[in-house]
């Protein structure tokens, strides 16, 4: 999220005029000053040039008096690193403008306002998000989700983009989460440790569709390693619960049971570690397939520097592990997508579904386990499979065309995906495609799509000396 900010900051100390603060922001463009301690240089509020100019218009306030006398004290800060949803999350739960990035020691890095932010104005966003956060019962709840999961289909409809709904929707339904697992907790006496919502696969990776089942899971920090079982009971209640209202709410059951009401993915800090850790030591073919959703995490609700300590302590590992990214890449690859020598396409849906791609499973994985792959072997924790391919481009010299090329053929897999879910008939159809069905300028996009989701396999396989 560091490089999101067009500007860098305007830092005032706190005995600064309102007039000079003014002076300023006009000066050089910002819609905001950073109040800091002249000694730490840490920040101690902020003041925006709404905020100034609603106080002189409306009440009168002194133009020679302190800045600081204006601003808004101990702002919202996350880390500079930190994704660039959690900022669109908290602005609109908390109806906030601006947010403070901040470095590991405190000091400010920038500011990001709602307009350096991708769509977060778009589609009504902050009617729904009212909705959700006044809802006081799951069935409200319920009735919020499908509202959502409605306008989202309009949108697409009327010409959204793949990855502005992607991250519309991740937002949206991230407070509907968050939404019900504040009206559960409350409801729960719940062990006075910190702990942390876990969300993996595709909302981790900010990509839900309209068809997608819930993988979570719950990390927690006993005072003694010892008390993790006894912790463990406590939270399961919980974590079922929740995996239950979910439910309710659209977001099905994981059929894999990756949820955080199972003992195994309800879990301590140093569980977490050791399990990451068994995963990449120990690459078994069935152990990857299970693992890889999991290095898609991301904190949703909780003590989010819990997640974070254990991102900062895996970014570094895989890169250690060169057998363990071997077998990724080895899984990945069994996932060819369906292009055949001659350029035509190649049907998986067998006697039952002929003619038809599942594409979720041979259109988006492609692209979504080179990625990953890629992020983990270079350092990168983003989760977002557009923004890792982004992000790894040049440590891998990758010119930026090439990377834009990526990008767009994964979402244009994803907008197929999106208008097959909003026309199949029956669940099993959500991301299966008869191309027969598209026009012939759309069948030649797929295509396309497809080869560049084949230039990544063909990267993997050189790189690992298939």
């Amino acid at each position: 999220m560091r490089l999101l900010p067009r500007r860098p900051p305007i830092t005032v100390p706190p005995d600064t005029s309102v007039r000079n603060a003014m002076l300023q922001m006009n000066q050089l463009g910002n819609d905001s000053v950073v109040v800091v301690d002249d000694a730490s240089r840490l920040p101690l509020g902020i003041v925006t040039q709404s905020d100034l100019v609603h106080a002189i218009a409306f009440h009168g306030e002194d133009l020679e008096q302190p800045v600081a006398a204006l601003m808004t004290a101990a702002p919202f800060t996350l880390p500079a690193d930190a994704p660039a949803h959690r900022a669109t999350v908290l602005m609109i739960q908390r109806k906030i403008s601006h947010v403070l990035l901040v470095e590991n020691d405190g000091a400010l890095c920038n500011v990001v306002s709602r307009s350096d932010l991708f769509g977060l104005r778009g589609g009504g966003a902050e009617t729904l998000a009212e909705t959700v956060t006044a809802a006081a019962d799951v069935d409200t709840m319920a009735r919020a989700a499908s509202a959502i999961r409605k306008r989202g289909a309009e949108l697409f409809r009327a010409g959204m983009g793949a990855e502005a709904l992607c991250q519309w929707m991740s937002a949206l339904n991230d407070l509907v989460i968050m939404r019900i697992i504040e009206l559960i907790e409350d409801e729960f006496d719940l062990p006075a440790v910190p702990w942390c919502w876990l969300v993996f696969g595709s909302e981790g990776r900010l990509e839900q569709t309209f068809s997608t089942d819930q993988d979570n899971g719950l990390i927690f920090l006993p005072g003694d390693e010892a008390d993790s079982e006894r912790l463990r009971e406590a939270f399961l209640a919980f974590g079922k619960a929740v995996n239950t209202g979910l439910d309710a709410c659209g977001f099905p059951l994981c059929k894999g049971n990756i949820m955080a009401g199972n003992p195994a993915w309800c879990l301590s800090l140093e569980e977490w570690k050791r399990q990451y850790t068994a995963w990449m030591e120990s690459p078994e073919p069935e152990a990857i397939l299970n693992s890889t959703i999991f290095f898609d995490f991301r904190p949703l609700y909780g003590n989010y520097n819990l997640v974070d300590s254990l991102r900062k302590w895996l970014i570094p590992l895989p890169a250690q592990h060169p057998r363990f990214l071997r077998s990724m890449a080895e899984e990945a690859l069994t996932c060819a997508p369906p292009l055949g020598w001659t350029g035509g396409f190649v049907y998986d849906g067998g006697r039952r579904h002929p003619h038809t791609i599942d594409l979720k499973l041979y259109g988006a994985r492609p692209f979504v386990d080179s990625a990953r792959i890629w992020s983990l072997t270079h350092g990168h924790w983003e989760t977002n499979t557009g923004d890792r391919l982004r992000a790894v481009a040049t440590s891998m010299d990758l010119s930026p065309e090439e990377t834009a090329a990526e990008v767009e053929a994964f979402y244009l897999v994803q907008r197929f995906r999106f208008q097959q879910q909003l026309s199949a008939k029956t669940p099993e159809m959500s991301n299966r495609l008869n191309p027969s069905n598209l026009n012939e300028l759309n069948r030649l996009m797929l295509k396309e799509a497809f080869r560049q989701a084949k230039k990544l396999q063909l990267r993997l396989k050189l790189e690992h000396g298939f």
